[in-house]
């Protein structure tokens, strides 16, 4: 299962709240840590179409320029936005437009070289404070949205017929002002948004560098997290095992800190609800996804009535062929016994990953060669370096960058195929500029998860028949961690958060609630115990973006959705997906699928996504 970690910095609607963002690094790189990158065949950024250097006058001059540009944009509006005329109130937004990319390309140049090296402390120091300056010039810009929801709807109404340039940004302005019931004075969205450096972005740092400096026991090696996660995937059962108890011995030696990590980021996220006057914990990511509840009811539903027949069944099948009652829990996602065990370096994997774009859209296929041409991607393996996969947008004006841990594994090709679907989407959607281009959670896995499904199919027909069965329990595998997996992650943090408004939780009540969730959702075949109670404090989803994670259940079934049209609709079906992808952040989940005739409030729709993983289970039976 592969993470993506898509925060970035937002000037979001009516909070204009600086999150965080994601990605790596240039000419900051440790001696050591360039020298590993100039002795590897695998890929590292050339971060130069950002900035050449963290420290150089390249970068001051950007900064000077921002600054100059936030304080005229201020002295000119501030206090004047009820009073522009539809023509003015255009020219506003483009200018705020423009102040966003250019804050933007600055906060994501500074998230990709400090997620590239967490454990440099000048890195961290630089992306510290350019998140802090940041926070403070954005704050002289929270009165803008504020201003523009406070126009009454027939006042917009009338300015949009007035004016094209204005009706451009209608589906910004609309979805700013979803946040209206939720927003504060002018002054107390300054505090929040002042404040936000001390409170839940700075324990998610805190986060972040625990992590990256921990160091595990593999084997007598003092291994960083990434390594012993790639472990858990190996061959022999002492290794899994080895990997497990590693990862288990030295969360729980920080168990105290995790805990009261989540329990200030619960705490903080309650105190933010209760002030904005959200009705549920996660209110207020469902209204940032533009996705209505019942839907995200709809799928959950969906899911957690499929788990006995899906994730029970499977593992039930699975702990048989490897001649077991139960499986224990390393042994989850291992490898079959008789499967062979391929490695496959980087240019075959680049070769399979672009065959299968090339085979459904040229178009696609081009833009993912560009990453590989313009090095747009840091495969490459370095300690410090943040052990997720992701494809950062940054800003329109420039271009995505993927990050990834390239271990040469099977897993490793379909990883790199569904963050290129990212970066695909991404790059296709930078026309709507900064303010449109960003695709709400919901639909920004589809891209990707279709990329996967695409490389998926494409070996299928290559793999020689005796070892299909094995490719095809890969893809189960990787489709239950995605949506079973998901679905309970989401179940856990609603319990938690939950559970926090009562009082802080000890690490025993976290993971208490962590093993009733994984048993429920894993069956009786996958033996837990007590080394796995600590395994929540990993997942940093859990700490960067409360409720993010339904987003990859929402993307697994509505691809296999999509996937079904595509093979009953070929005719067609590129353009109309493409124009799906185009359209950024412009349109609502129900308008930008109502080509497919999706309806996503029926648990049916859901139903039927799921209903391939079940397909695929029984190919494997059939398969012997």
């Amino acid at each position: 299962m592969l993470l993506k970690n898509k925060t970035k910095l937002l000037l979001s609607a009516a909070f204009a709240l600086s999150s965080t963002f994601i990605s790596p690094l240039s000419a900051a790189t440790s001696k050591k840590d360039t020298q590993m990158t100039q002795n590897s065949t695998l890929p590292s950024w050339d971060l130069t179409d950002l900035f050449t250097s963290y420290n150089g006058p390249e970068l001051k001059q950007h900064l000077t320029q921002l600054e100059s540009e936030i304080a005229n944009f201020a002295k000119l509006y501030t206090g004047k936005v009820a009073t522009l005329s539809a023509e003015d109130l255009a020219t506003a937004i483009k200018s705020y437009e423009s102040i966003s990319d250019n804050m933007g390309r600055l906060s994501g140049y500074a998230y990709l070289i400090y997620s590239q090296d967490r454990t440099n402390t000048d890195i961290g120091a630089f992306y510290q404070n350019t998140h802090e300056l940041l926070t403070k010039l954005s704050s002289d810009l929270v009165f803008f949205t504020l201003d523009l929801n406070n126009l009454e709807n027939s006042e917009l109404e009338t300015k949009y017929s007035q004016s094209d340039a204005l009706l451009h940004y209608k589906s910004w302005i609309d979805q700013s002002r979803q946040f209206k019931p939720h927003q504060l004075s002018n002054e107390m969205e300054q505090l929040m948004q002042d404040k936000a450096v001390t409170a839940s972005s700075a324990w998610v740092r805190l986060y972040d560098e625990l992590l990256a400096d921990m160091r595990f026991d593999l084997g007598g090696k003092q291994a960083p997290i990434s390594d012993v996660l790639n472990q858990l995937g190996h061959k022999e059962s002492a290794k899994r095992k080895s990997a497990a108890m590693a990862l288990s011995k030295g969360l729980k030696g920080s168990e105290r800190t995790f805990a009261m990590i989540l329990n200030t980021l619960s705490y903080n996220l309650s105190t933010d609800n209760k002030w904005r006057k959200f009705k549920s914990i996660d209110s207020a990511q469902h209204l940032n996804n533009q996705i209505d509840d019942e839907v995200v009811e709809a799928l959950t539903t969906a899911v957690k009535s499929s788990y006995t027949k899906l994730s029970h069944r499977y593992y039930n099948i699975k702990a048989k062929r490897f001649g077991q009652q139960k499986l224990k829990y390393w042994d989850r996602n291992a490898p079959y016994p008789d499967a062979k065990e391929t490695k496959v370096d980087w240019t075959k994997a680049k070769d399979i990953v672009l065959k299968a774009y090339q085979d459904f859209s040229p178009e696609m296929a081009d833009i993912a060669n560009t990453f590989f041409e313009k090095k747009w991607i840091d495969a490459d393996l370095r300690p410090g370096k943040d052990s997720g996969a992701y494809s950062h947008p940054i800003v329109p004006s420039t271009h995505p960058y993927i990050l990834m841990n390239y271990h040469g594994k099977p897993r490793c090709v379909t990883t790199l195929a569904h963050e290129l679907g990212h970066g695909i989407h991404q790059v296709l959607a930078r026309e709507q500029g900064a303010l449109m281009a960003d695709t709400p959670l919901t639909l920004a896995e589809t891209a990707s998860v279709f990329g996967e499904m695409l490389t998926f199919q494409s070996l299928l027909k290559e793999t020689e028949k005796s070892q299909r069965k094995y490719l095809i329990a890969s893809k189960i595998e990787d489709m239950l961690n995605t949506v079973v997996r998901q679905i309970a992650f989401y179940q856990f943090e609603k319990s938690v958060h939950t559970a926090r408004q009562q009082g802080e939780l000890s690490s025993a009540d976290i993971s208490k609630i962590w093993m009733q969730v994984q048993a429920d959702s894993l069956g009786s075949a996958i033996e837990l115990d007590e080394t796995y109670e600590i395994y929540w404090a990993y997942v940093s989803h859990f700490y960067h973006v409360p409720f993010y994670v339904y987003a990859y259940a929402f993307g697994d079934c509505l691809v296999n959705s999509l996937y079904a049209y595509y093979q009953d609709n070929p005719n067609g079906f590129q353009e109309k997906y493409i124009a799906l992808l185009k359209a950024g952040g412009t349109k609502r989940y129900d308008e930008a699928l109502k080509p497919f005739g999706f309806n996503l409030k029926d648990p049916a729709f859901w139903e039927k996504g799921l209903s391939m993983i079940e397909r695929l289970i029984d190919d494997f039976e059939n398969e012997g």
